[in-house]
């Protein structure tokens, strides 16, 4: 065990015991703020990041604040000084001892949730995955409150125990009466650890929604779609929904244009001429390279499918469209032909009537019926 510091003070006078307390005090401080301090300053002044200096100077304050307080609060407590004042123990407590801790608790509290606030920030400014990353410190701040709250209220010898009782069936209250909120809450907090995306990435869903990420708030997330329409989707739906990104883990992404030609076709000088088109297209990528694939045998055609890659999802469509233009002008300029349906009609007339049936050969109301009319049994 370790000794109490309090014994290092027995045999001191009041005014002995006074001096020495606070000149420890004191030298404790500017020891804090001149060495300790500037020595790490120092040293974090050659790291590559920020965050250090960050936490640095948000505990700067604190340290040298609980550098001097705590030696008021050791002095209230060194029993030469409290038998020699003129007040009470208790009310000497009061007056110096608790308020200085209380201090204290408050002054690395707001450290606490300043640190944390400004980190939040300077990960958002280096372009942080989720903009609902400020939800955490606003989650912080509570629990710093809360706790800072709970510690004064020890430390001043008030009961917490019925408080704690009544939070506890107040929160089991507010969570039923605003579960989807709840459950919204934790959703997008799931989504945030699993990486399913980000903002910017586009990501389809398995109800067919599509559209580009601009928002993840705390309840739920914002698509912009094609049609440049905003689609909010609640995060608890988000996290229970199927969810392709299409920008992950990288944005390029393939183009398959499906493409048919008449048997007989000169395979190799088809694919040559396919290529050449794919590579002519700028929004096509070099790499990988542009590659044609005979798939099967059509029943009037060969099938086949080209493949190319696009830097990114929403390119792929206004890809498709120049490549099949493309294609429909270069197929016809080298007198390939693409198959199509064709039916044949052949039409044939009827033999006219003989007179001895007792038919009139031209019947009108015959003629004007449709040719797969049938005529009624009296």
């Amino acid at each position: 065990m370790f000794p109490s510091p309090l014994t290092l003070f027995e045999g001191f006078s009041a005014l002995e015991a006074t001096v020495a307390v606070l000149v420890v005090s004191v030298a404790g401080a500017l020891a804090m703020e001149f060495v300790v301090l500037r020595v790490a300053r120092r040293y974090v002044s050659h790291t590559d990041t920020g965050y250090d200096d960050i936490v640095l100077s948000s505990l700067r304050a604190p340290l040298v604040v609980t550098a001097a307080l705590a030696g008021v609060y050791v002095l209230t407590q060194v029993p030469s000084v409290r038998t020699s004042v003129l007040v009470e123990p208790r009310l000497l407590d009061a007056v110096f001892g608790r308020p200085s801790l209380s201090v204290i608790v408050l002054v690395w509290a707001y450290a606490a949730n300043g640190v944390v606030n400004r980190l939040v920030a300077a990960v958002n400014a280096e372009g942080g995955r989720f903009d609902f990353a400020p939800v955490f410190s606003n989650v912080w701040t509570l629990a710093v409150l809360v706790g800072s709250a709970g510690t004064l209220l020890w430390l001043w010898g008030i009961e917490i125990t019925p408080l704690l009782g009544a939070a506890g069936v107040a929160g089991i209250a507010v969570g039923f009466a605003a579960k989807d909120t709840v459950a919204n809450f934790f959703g997008g907090i799931a989504l945030y650890f699993d990486d399913t995306y980000k903002i910017g990435d586009y990501i389809v869903l398995d109800d067919g929604t599509a559209g580009t990420v601009i928002k993840v708030g705390v309840r739920s997330t914002t698509l912009l779609t094609r049609d440049e329409v905003l689609v909010t989707v609640p995060n608890a739906a988000l996290n229970a929904a199927k969810v392709t990104n299409e920008s992950a883990p990288q944005r390029r992404r393939r183009v398959r244009v499906p493409i048919s030609v008449a048997y007989g076709t000169d395979a190799d000088a088809f694919e040559a001429l396919a290529i050449e088109v794919l590579a002519a297209e700028p929004l096509v990528l070099d790499s990988p390279k542009p590659r044609a694939r005979f798939r099967s045998f059509g029943d009037s055609a060969l099938r086949y499918e080209l493949l190319c890659w696009v830097n990114g999802p929403t390119r792929r469509r206004r890809a498709q469209h120049r490549l099949n233009r493309a294609l429909y002008v270069a197929l016809g300029e080298a007198d390939i032909e693409i198959p199509y349906p064709k039916r044949d009609v052949t039409v044939s007339e009827a033999p006219a009537s003989s007179p001895d049936d007792g038919e009139s050969a031209i019947d009108p109301e015959r003629d004007a019926a449709p040719a797969d009319s049938r005529a009624e049994t009296p």
